[in-house]
């Protein structure tokens, strides 16, 4: 029997037991048995296909499905912003711009700065690859004021997120704009209202407090820069051009794909076609990185056995980060094939409640229960989209309930969540550590998210 052919039998609250089970056992596992994580997810995908039900011939490829697909979306991101990140670190460039933004803004100001500076990054860029290519830059400020990594490391990850969460054109709210009818120029509009003041709270203020807090020291991940390169680093502008290129050419698919779908130029035509394939985001990463292997390396003076020895050098600390991350995948695989997300949208489809609400609590149950916000986000705006229909709601109506949906979906990331491995791997944190500040983080940018939302939904 195939997984396509397999029906599950069991009822919500069985399904839920289960998972609530294994995840508690994964805790104890790398906990307090301190279990590797990437055994211990493999072990708990494993144990919670057979106990879900899943027929035994499926149960290795319904985890490695969890696992290749959450792959297909981050190695070649990690992998290739670790590349750029190294470069830019090892030549000095991360040294150059955490100078640069310390004079500018002062050292009290230097999370702010950091914070702004990916918020402007990840309009276009999708969260994982844009918090690598950032980390080097991170690292430097961190290095030279001194402090807790959160400091400095919260305001960064939280403008990734909130950006990723809330703005098109990143797929989570481009797919809940369509599925409820809404207009995304006015979904871009809300999703700004929303992301900023949520950031400045949730991501820059509780980073400060935090950092302030837990003593969170600077990883070696992505290496340092050598003193000849200290004496002689790259020009500022130089560098601040390469971080640019992905961002130019993420935005130029981006652009041109909007306007394809508003018939303004041929989407078929091959120069919008080139432009395009040039802007996805692992093509763009990748043309990065051969632009900066020359800019940062070859016109240098740095030979080209020792850019191949930098560019190697990055994906061995990444090695982990990717295996981990991708076995979290597959623990949200498994469970997502048990049929959970489908049991409770069944259960959850009628809540009597307002509709702006039920879209909220529902993708946020799906998201505690399953870890992908995108199936979360997804399932939630299937389920209500109905009502909306019939609601005869205004375009800001509408804007609203996608970003009060998006919300839900981002809050208690845990570990059956890829993105809770890869950002506790990168800071180098232990499980309960990500828990009290990634987690905590996640679920106040969704909790405030919401607020915002419906207290535009209200007034309008």
């Amino acid at each position: 029997m195939t997984p396509e052919d397999w029906v599950q039998t069991l009822t919500a609250g069985p399904l839920l037991a289960i998972a609530a089970g294994a995840i508690a056992l994964l805790l104890v596992l790398i906990i307090w048995l301190k279990m590797h994580a990437f055994v211990a997810l493999v072990l708990i995908s494993l144990l919670t296909a057979v106990a879900t039900g899943i027929p035994i011939g499926s149960v290795v490829p319904v985890m490695l499905s969890g696992f290749g697909s959450t792959l297909a979306s981050v190695a070649l991101l990690v992998a290739l912003g670790a590349m750029l990140g190294r470069l830019v670190e090892t030549s000095g460039g991360a040294q150059v711009l955490a100078d640069f933004l310390i004079r500018k803004f002062g050292e009290n100001r230097a999370p702010f700065a950091l914070g702004i500076a990916s918020l402007i990054f990840g309009f276009p860029i999708f969260f994982d690859a844009g918090l690598v290519v950032m980390l080097p830059i991170v690292f430097a400020v961190a290095r030279r004021l001194g402090g807790s990594l959160l400091l400095y490391g919260l305001p960064v990850a939280g403008a990734f997120s909130v950006m990723h969460i809330y703005v098109p054109p990143h797929p989570g709210p481009v797919a809940a704009t369509e599925l409820l009818g809404a207009n995304i120029a006015t979904v871009l509009a809300i999703g700004f209202v929303v992301a900023i003041p949520t950031w400045f709270v949730t991501a820059y203020l509780f980073g400060l407090f935090t950092g302030r807090r837990i003593n969170l020291p600077i990883p070696a991940i992505l290496g340092e820069a050598d003193e000849e390169a200290k004496a002689n680093p790259p020009a500022f502008g130089t560098v601040v051009a390469l971080l640019l290129l992905p961002l130019v050419l993420i935005f130029a698919n981006t652009g041109l794909d909007a306007l394809r779908a508003a018939g303004t130029v041929d989407g078929d035509a091959p120069w919008v076609q080139a432009v395009r394939a040039l802007g996805q985001t692992p093509v763009a990463l990748l043309v990065t990185v051969l632009v900066a292997t020359y800019v940062l390396g070859r016109r240098r003076g740095t030979s080209g056995s020792m850019v191949e020895k930098i560019l190697d050098s990055a994906l061995g600390p990444v090695s982990s980060v990717i295996l981990i991350t991708g076995a979290g995948g597959m623990f949200g695989g498994v469970l997502r094939a048990s049929g959970i997300g489908d049991a409770l949208a069944d259960v959850l489809g009628d809540l009597g409640i307002p509709v702006i609400v039920a879209g909220f609590l529902i993708a946020a149950i799906l998201r505690v229960a399953q870890g992908s916000a995108t199936v979360a986000l997804t399932t939630a705006a299937g389920l209500i989209a109905p009502a909306v229909a019939a609601g005869g709601y205004s375009p800001i109506e509408l804007a609203t309930m996608v970003v009060a949906v998006a919300a839900g979906s981002v809050v208690l990331s845990h570990v059956n969540d890829s993105g809770f491995w890869l950002v506790g791997r990168f800071f180098d944190m232990d499980v309960k550590t990500t828990f009290k500040t990634w987690t905590v983080m996640e679920t106040m940018i969704g909790v405030m998210g919401f607020a915002i939302a419906a207290l535009i939904f209200v007034i309008v």
